[in-house]
């Protein structure tokens, strides 16, 4: 069940762990001071042999940015978010440092980025397709997790078309928009400011033409398909209710 190594699996293992009491509030991965929150968890899958990717506080150009250093390695930095509603608006600023050139999220060789903000979401099981709905009833039953049903994210890709909703080749419960590419060169800061309600229609709209709530919020990068290397920031995240 190659298809587990997305961020099914870690956004059930963090969600299932103890959380702080009082009501929920966003927080972002680094703060003002350029410390990394302790909210926020790295996540790899059960018994996991590449190294996991790491997450460190950085400043980049004055800026207290997250740090995204993938070495042939997995692994998710993820803020629960269970029951939250979705957000109306997703921004952030991201720079590519160091491109991953073998990367192509539409073959399972390829399924590595250098940078991903996503949002999963607890869309209702009757909302899946019949396969994908027993394969993940399949999945939960093996790992003992409620595995979220519906991850949207947002990709800085290499070789696909910009603008482009691509499946994950390993599960359609993991959906890319690619908001850039490799012809957006690197070394340089760009905006990013997504309508999550249209983007989760364009991807997610053949299944509920609204997005449900969120499990969790992830920014991630992995280079364990092709073995390669790549570095990237974040920083800016906003959710906007």
């Amino acid at each position: 069940m190659r298809w587990l190594t997305t961020a099914l699996t870690a956004v059930a293992a963090v969600a299932a762990q103890a959380q702080p009491a009082g009501p929920w509030r966003f927080e972002p991965p680094v703060d003002a001071d350029g410390a990394l929150s302790a909210r926020w968890r790295v996540v790899g899958l059960p018994q996991q042999k590449p190294p996991l990717t790491a997450y460190a506080a950085a400043r980049v150009d004055g800026r207290a940015a997250l740090r995204l250093e993938a070495r042939a390695s997995y692994g998710n930095f993820v803020l629960d978010a269970a029951g939250q509603p979705a957000p109306r608006r997703l921004s952030w600023d991201w720079r590519l440092d160091q491109p991953n050139p073998a990367a192509d999220l539409r073959v399972k060789p390829g399924d590595d980025t250098a940078a991903r903000v996503c949002l999963a979401f607890q869309l209702p099981l009757e909302r899946v397709p019949f396969v994908e709905r027993q394969l993940l009833r399949l999945a939960r039953g093996k790992t003992g997790e409620m595995l979220p049903a519906a991850t949207l994210c947002w990709v800085w890709g290499t070789v696909e078309p910009r603008d482009a909703v691509v499946d994950n080749p390993y599960s359609r419960r993991v959906r890319y928009i690619v908001l850039r590419t490799q012809a957006d060169g690197s070394g340089r800061w760009l905006e990013e400011s997504r309508d999550v309600a249209a983007d989760w229609r364009r991807a997610f709209g053949d299944e509920a033409p609204e997005p449900p709530p969120l499990a969790a919020v992830i920014i991630a990068a992995d280079a364990d398909n092709t073995g390669a290397t790549s570095i990237a920031h974040v920083t800016g995240l906003m959710l906007e209710p």
